[in-house]
Parts: C-alpha cells; structure tokens; sequence
C-alpha cells in the first residue's frame, strides 16, 4: 500500500475531542493550497472557503471548535462580479447550479481533509451549521446573500487522546459491477448484524439496545426522523438555487 492509501485509510472522525494544540498558519496554507486543486466543472471553482481560528465563532456556527475550522460554501458570487466587470451578465441561481456546485465544493472540501491527515491533523466534518437559524451564518461571516449557501464545516486540529480504533465502512449493497443489484434477504440481515457489532464501530450510540432489537431500528425510528428539512428549502430558495 503506498503512502496515499495509507493516508485515506486512516481517515477518521474527531467528534469535538481537539486538543488544545494549533496547527500552524503555514499548514493551513498548505492544505488551502491543496484543496484548490480539487477537480471542478469548467475550472469555474464555483465555492468560497471561509477560515475561522476564533473558537467562539466556530461554536456559534456549528457546535464544534478545534484549531481551525473551514466553511465551504457553493458560491457564485465571485463569477457573477467579473462577469459584471467585464460588461456581461453570469447568474447560476437554478438547481443544476446548486448541484454542480455542491459537486465542486464537496471535493474541495474531501481533498483539504485527505491533506490534513497526510500531515497528522485530523478533521470533523459536520453539517451543523444547517441546525438553527441559518441565518446566523451569513450575519457573522458576511456572507452574500445570494447565489452563496454555506454546505459544509470541516473542523481541524489534533486529537486530545490518541485514538487506535476507526469505524468501519459497509460493502454490502455499495459497489455494484456492470449493473445495479439489489440486496438479497441474506445480505439485508448480513447488513443489520454488521451494524449491531461493536467491533465495526458503525453505530452513532449505545442507548439503542435498551428499546430496540437491532442498531437500525432505532436508526429508523429516531435517528432518520430529525432534523427539519423545510430550513434548508428555505434558505435554498432566499439564495435563489430554489424557486419560490
């Protein structure tokens, strides 16, 4: 295995357990640098990056803080403005806008996580920043109001305690070869017994096991059912991806 598998085969999730330690401004630098090279559509980069080192704000926006936390966003403004500036008109405010980029943004985002882990920082991502009032975001980060919306935190720093067991990833149902194939009744229970196994890391909590038979049904019957959707068509539609 070669040192970038390697580094992607250690990835994992640091739930607001940081450390005190901070990553320096050069490292950041590095990993922004890396991050930017992410494929995009039509070399458009249609995202912004916001770096925030103020714990405070980090908390405010999305519950967790660490060394440094970035916010991507799919963000539109930057290519209207020149578009603007050059005397022509450059608007994306559609869902195929939205989607393509979400696409740039995400990868951004996954690539600035792979470099940070390939220099001993590890990461959170968190979507967070979608629970309670969405506006808050755009009031302290000054964000544009349209054409803007804020999709992703990546939280960054080192771990408070050193870490030796990772989550596990599921196969079952994922990777299909030449044609789509649905799970067997076999595979479905294979799927439900992996989820129950501790050792596999799968699980988001232990408190399942005092109403329900398996993890999934909890996950079904709590976990999938929070959470409301109608904030986020909201903001999609005041940013104009969305129609009203």
């Amino acid at each position: 295995m070669n040192e970038t598998l390697k580094t992607i085969n250690s990835l994992r999730t640091i739930h607001g357990d940081f450390s005190s330690e901070e990553i320096s401004s050069e490292d950041i630098e590095t990993i922004l640098q890396a991050s930017i090279k992410a494929a995009n559509a039509s070399a458009r980069q249609s995202y912004s990056i916001i770096v925030i080192n103020d714990k405070e704000i980090m908390e405010k926006l999305c519950g967790y803080s660490g060394s440094r936390l970035l916010l991507y966003c799919v963000d539109y403004t930057r290519l209207s403005d020149v578009a603007i500036h050059l005397g022509f008109q450059f608007e994306r405010k559609d869902l195929t806008g939205f989607i393509t980029g979400s696409t740039d943004t995400i990868l951004a985002a996954q690539t600035a996580a792979i470099a940070a882990k390939s220099m001993g920082i590890d990461s959170l991502f968190t979507n967070g920043i979608h629970r309670g009032e969405p506006n808050r975001v755009y009031e302290l980060l000054d964000l544009p109001r349209e054409q803007c919306f804020p999709l992703i935190a990546l939280v960054l720093g080192y771990p408070s305690e050193k870490i030796t067991t990772k989550k596990a990833r599921i196969t079952e149902g994922l990777i299909h070869y030449g044609k789509y194939k649905r799970l067997t009744a076999e595979q479905m229970d294979k799927l439900v017994q992996k989820y129950d196994d501790p050792s596999e890391q799968l699980m988001l909590t232990d408190q399942w096991k005092e109403d329900f038979e398996h993890y999934l049904d909890w996950f079904y019957v709590n976990w999938s059912q929070k959470g409301d959707t109608s904030r986020i068509d909201n903001l999609l539609k005041d940013t104009g991806f969305l129609k009203k």
